[in-house]
């Protein structure tokens, strides 16, 4: 433990502890009287309500959240919204940190996109926490200041898609929040006020992919998080991420990783990580 602790210091950003939550029971966490270190959230999927600027807020799927030490932080999830939540979280301290958050005016809540790289290095994290003691600290640290300037950039872009861009990004975040649930594409037109053949041009020439193969993938890794970091049964997993039966999703998930949802998961449980 003293080596640890000699080690922490030594390092100018520290990860205390992060991770992937999801919840499909009610749930609350209060920390009013104001949290210790940073903490970072991402909500990527289901509605919940949080603590932002003063207030109890909607937060939905894209929403960031960075608290500084000694802000106040409640969560609520189920009051007044379908019982489904999740998001990645972060809680960190040390030097550069604090120098970082400095660096500019903070929002406490901003809705970026849902970028796969961002999500990338955020779940490398996770997966460098979950070694314990054989987590190289040095990385885990450098991955932080790596994601720290990644929502940096995120937060700037916010303001910056136009055209096109902005419309095919609407339509893929109006499938993300929605992928629980049968989609389709005239939904998807209709949200964005396109036809349904100019919908479908646009997104796959942004995107790179019809909007049916990327509500497929999108749904596979949605599954994939939840075999991961949660105990939900695999007919759950299904179920709730927008396959149509069992046996439906069996067969995609075994076509992509060439192994069955349950043996995926028991190669997680003995430390035999898939690559992300």
């Amino acid at each position: 433990m003293h080596q640890l602790q000699q080690s922490e210091n030594r390092l100018d950003s520290v990860v205390l502890t992060c991770g992937y939550s999801f919840h499909n029971k009610p749930f609350r966490l209060s920390h009013t009287s104001g949290i210790k270190h940073y903490l970072f959230r991402l909500q990527t999927e289901g509605k919940c309500k949080a603590l932002t600027e003063g207030r109890m807020q909607s937060i939905e799927p894209g929403d960031l959240l960075l608290y500084k030490p000694g802000d106040p932080y409640a969560l609520e999830v189920g009051d007044g919204h379908p019982i489904a939540s999740g998001d990645y979280f972060i809680i960190s301290k040390g030097d550069w940190i604090h120098e970082w958050w400095q660096r500019q005016p903070r929002k406490q809540k901003v809705n970026i996109m849902l970028d796969e790289r961002l999500l990338s290095v955020w779940r490398t994290i996770i997966l460098e926490k979950r070694r314990f003691q054989e987590e190289n600290q040095e990385m885990t640290s450098y991955l932080l200041k790596a994601l720290c300037l990644s929502l940096d950039r995120a937060v700037r872009m916010k303001g910056t898609h136009k055209g096109k861009a902005f419309v095919t990004i609407r339509m893929k975040n109006y499938i993300d929040e929605h992928l629980t649930s049968p989609i389709r594409i005239e939904d998807v037109a209709s949200h964005v006020e396109l036809s349904v053949s100019r919908a479908v041009h646009l997104f796959k020439e942004f995107f790179g992919v019809p909007i049916i193969e990327y509500t497929h993938q999108a749904r596979l890794s949605l599954a994939e998080e939840r075999i991961r970091y949660t105990q939900m049964s695999l007919e759950k997993v299904a179920e709730t991420c927008g396959f149509g039966s069992y046996s439906y999703f069996f067969r995609v998930f075994r076509k992509k990783h060439g192994m069955t949802p349950a043996q995926y998961r028991q190669q997680i449980l003995i430390g035999n990580q898939p690559l992300l």
